[in-house]
């Protein structure tokens, strides 16, 4: 995996495109002169986030005992169920579940942008060659920066395509994700049968 491929697969897992609508539904009762700040302060903190997760996480695993197989096939599957929310996505989703005032940390930082397919998947990159932890950090951060982009001129992109395109793009990301997700399963799978 090179740094570019690294970096489209967090941006596909991070699915901006998807996280408009949500972004805005979350940001709708801030106050326009906060909105930047607000915007910009989540990004960062699920930038965090995720480089702490980056860089911890694999200690995390040899604490539960997880093998780097389990961590596969998991990864697999949960990119699996996302993508196919992508793709069929159910009426309402994580926006009913938004507070009212001014958010913080959840839902736009966790899990809109750091959810746990985002965690998961740079986990997943990092203890598969971890002396590349360069490369990582950086493919991170160029899919947050790619990422935050989107969702910060989310309202222009939403009126220059229009929602049909925004939730084709969507869906298109998610057709690519499901094959993503399902060699990874297999390649969890493979290890495991290697191993037996």
């Amino acid at each position: 995996m090179t740094i570019f491929s690294a970096a489209m697969l967090l941006f596909i897992v991070m699915d901006p495109f998807g996280n408009i609508p949500l972004f805005m539904t979350a940001m709708s009762h801030v106050k326009p002169e906060r909105y930047k700040r607000v915007m910009v302060r989540e990004l960062l903190i699920a930038l965090g986030v995720l480089v702490v997760f980056l860089f911890l996480g694999r200690y995390l695993l040899q604490l539960l005992q997880i093998s780097e197989t389990a961590l596969t096939a998991a990864g697999g599957t949960v990119l699996l169920l996302i993508s196919i929310k992508m793709i069929f996505p159910r009426s309402g989703g994580l926006s009913e579940d938004t507070p009212d005032g001014e958010p913080f940390i959840v839902p736009l930082a966790i899990p809109y942008v750091a959810g746990p397919s985002a965690m998961a998947s740079v986990l997943l990159i990092m203890t598969r060659e971890p002396a590349r932890w360069p490369e990582w950090l950086g493919a991170v951060v160029l899919a947050w920066v790619v990422s935050g982009a989107i969702i910060c001129v989310s309202g222009p992109l939403v009126r220059l395509l229009g929602k049909k395109a925004l939730t084709a793009i969507e869906r298109l990301m998610g057709m690519v994700l499901v094959a993503v997700a399902i060699q990874m399963l297999m390649s969890g799978v493979a290890q495991f049968m290697g191993q037996g």
